[in-house]
């Protein structure tokens, strides 16, 4: 190939049909070849490591679809990871073949990076951070997290952030680093836990039992979600308004705050039928008295002159 420098492109039609016959298959077969290996990496890891993931599942009991999702999510995020490197390797061949010195470019590319990295410290720090998220498997797509303060639905997870988007509609952009403990509110199983709140002139050795009764009816009409039924652990507190009753049980993921709705509904209806008072504030306001005249003092009697 001659008629132009190492470092330029040909300049000529004569020229680009000479490197179209010289290199041009050549780089026609590297960016052919990494999409191939794109395509079948993709499909191939990610089902062996679903495979392993599920027939891990099933030994822990684990819910099949939250392991799915789990692996869905690092599966994208490798992928992310994986076309960065093919695209700077695909890009390296191709330079090469355009004749530039990659070698030396690789030098000053390196150089160049430490400095990048010195200035991007929390960058590199969010991409560990988001890489054990997803390797440690602490929540993924779909799952109701709490993280750096924030509650919601994670609808993304990149290396360097995670996206939520609570009940508002809102949607939080948190970065990894940010992250310092993740509370996942639906992995595996969630909780009912509520507290019943009832007067003090209520009898308990009557409430509690009526409270447990519509718990057993909740899980027998509920079968597929409720795992062990709802049941009072407990008196709570004794607080200002009331006794405070604690109400605990294991349910399917993601069902708790229906089910807990439902519950709260029927123990209402079910005290409203048995007379059992549930305690709230009342508020009385007592109009003022009306402030009344002072009587005006008696005149002072007049002195007349000469007197």
């Amino acid at each position: 190939m001659t008629g132009y420098l190492p470092f330029l492109l040909p300049t000529s039609l004569d020229e680009w049909q000479d490197w179209l016959r010289t290199n041009g298959l050549t780089v026609v077969l590297v960016v052919a070849g990494l999409v191939i290996t794109r395509i079948v990496v993709q499909r191939v890891l990610g089902r062996v490591v679903l495979g392993a993931s599920l027939r891990a599942a099933k030994v822990r009991a684990e819910d099949p679809e939250v392991v799915e999702r789990r692996v869905n999510t690092l599966m994208s995020t490798l992928g992310w990871l994986f076309n960065i490197f093919l695209a700077l390797l695909g890009a390296a061949i191709v330079l090469d073949q355009l004749g530039v010195q990659v070698s030396a470019l690789i030098a000053g590319v390196g150089v160049a990076g430490l400095a990048i990295g010195l200035a991007a410290q929390t960058l590199i720090k969010d991409v560990i951070n988001g890489l054990f998220i997803l390797v440690e498997g602490q929540y993924a797509v779909g799952d109701v997290v709490q993280v750096a303060g924030v509650s919601g639905q994670v609808i993304e997870i990149t290396p360097r952030r995670t996206v939520l988007r609570d009940l508002n509609g809102h949607v939080h952009i948190i970065p990894n680093s940010a992250i310092t403990v993740a509370t996942n509110m639906t992995q595996g199983f969630a909780r009912i836990n509520l507290n019943v709140l009832v007067a003090y002139e209520e009898d308990l050795s009557r409430v509690i039992p009526i409270v447990n009764e519509e718990c057993e009816r909740l899980a027998a009409d509920r079968p597929e979600d409720v795992l062990s039924t709802p049941q009072v652990v407990r008196v709570d507190r004794l607080a200002d308004d009331g006794v405070e009753l604690k109400v605990v049980g294991d349910v399917k993921a993601f069902k708790q705050w229906e089910l807990a709705g439902e519950l709260r509904r029927r123990l209402k209806d079910r005290f409203d039928r048995e007379g059992i008072e549930i305690p709230y504030r009342h508020e009385v306001q007592v109009p003022p008295r009306p402030r009344q005249r002072e009587a005006a003092p008696p005149p002072e009697p007049l002195e007349l002159e000469g007197d």
